[in-house]
């Protein structure tokens, strides 16, 4: 349609055209005061303006109708966002002050305030296995104390927190939390890592179905596509337990859904123990940076209770306003209508005719 664009040096040849006719006619049948008179009112800028705000409302309506875009900062659709947060006792470690979990229950308190009202929130806590602990909801006073009921367990089993976040969002997903692999079908009693332990309070209300056949598996989307859901996942990353967190990643990336993962704690790490344990807990940015990646989402690391809290707020920008490319042929079709409106309202005015 932008090929139309190339009549207007034709219209302006026309316009040209039409004035030295109107010329010609005026010479001829008026006497000449008469016609200098006449001419030295219309003259200057004034005489062809309205012509040319015209020409410019109909240029415009040829650009509106090859339906233009451009790439704007919009409110995102965004109608839930799955708040996944670690309860592993590597949480407990000091490297972040007062301890990661503390820091990491005050970012959260932060990050869900400044969420809008229309968009619902839901919590998954994980361990060694992942636990909804408040299904999606307006309230949020009620998801501050979900997050203040959070209770340290053994293991990190991220990929179970990405599927039952998941679950959240798409009810009728299947996976296997009981494997590496957890999509429906995959190779069960797979090589469990080490220090992942069972135990913890079930499954967050989200099962895999047995049946891998009972359901065709949905059609993927482009990763990062689907606009009403999002995941952020707070964790050292630290995996010990539960299905494959890149093969979680995956799926959610062929759902549309991006993980947003914000790693707590420092590269250094810290040695944490309790009752004859102990262990060396380190922040592992690989397996998030990935899990980001994977999803068509953002990667930040909180290594201070400071930059915890500005890692969320970044996280909620990201979230609420996103660049888009968005169709702007109203924008066109409006600004066109109003110098087609202004051309007639100027030419009756200072004329007594539409232009």
């Amino acid at each position: 349609m932008l090929w139309l664009l190339a009549l207007a040096p034709l219209l302006v040849l026309l316009y040209v055209a039409l004035l030295r006719r109107r010329k010609k006619l005026a010479l001829r049948f008026a006497s000449i005061g008469l016609f200098k008179e006449a001419i030295g009112r219309r003259q200057g800028l004034r005489r062809h303006l309205p012509p040319l705000l015209f020409l410019a409302a109909l240029l415009g309506l040829i650009a509106a109708t090859a339906r233009p875009t451009a790439v704007i900062t919009l409110p995102s659709r965004h109608e839930l966002v799955i708040l996944a947060m670690d309860v592993s006792n590597s949480m407990r470690a000091a490297d972040v002050e007062p301890d990661r979990l503390v820091a990491a229950q005050a970012a959260a308190r932060a990050f869900v305030e400044q969420l809008p009202g229309s968009t619902r929130v839901a919590v998954v806590a994980f361990a060694a296995t992942a636990t909804v602990v408040q299904t999606p909801t307006h309230d949020k006073e009620a998801v501050y104390a979900s997050i203040e009921r959070f209770q340290l367990q053994r293991g990190t089993a991220i990929g179970s927190a990405i599927l039952v976040s998941l679950k959240q969002i798409f009810p009728d997903i299947e996976y296997d939390l009981q494997s590496e692999n957890p999509r429906p079908g995959g190779a069960r009693g797979a090589q469990r890592r080490g220090g992942g332990g069972g135990g913890g309070s079930g499954g967050g209300g989200a099962q895999a179905l047995p049946d891998a056949g009972a359901k065709a598996i949905p059609q993927a989307i482009a990763p990062g596509s689907y606009p009403s859901a999002s995941i952020v996942l707070l964790t050292d990353g630290q995996v010990t337990a539960g299905p494959d967190p890149i093969e979680a990643a995956r799926m959610a990336a062929e759902r549309g859904v991006r993980v947003f993962t914000v790693g707590v704690g420092t590269l250094k790490g810290q040695t944490v123990g309790s009752e004859g344990w102990s262990m060396r807990v380190r922040l592992d940015e690989a397996t998030l940076e990935q899990i980001a990646k994977i999803t068509r989402a953002d990667y930040v690391r909180a290594s201070s209770a400071v930059g915890l809290e500005k890692a969320y707020r970044e996280l909620g920008s990201r979230i609420v306003f996103e660049k888009k490319e968005t169709e702007v042929t109203a924008v066109f079709s409006a600004v066109s209508a109003a110098l087609a409106v202004l051309a007639a309202a100027l030419s009756i005015l200072w004329f007594g005719r539409i232009p």
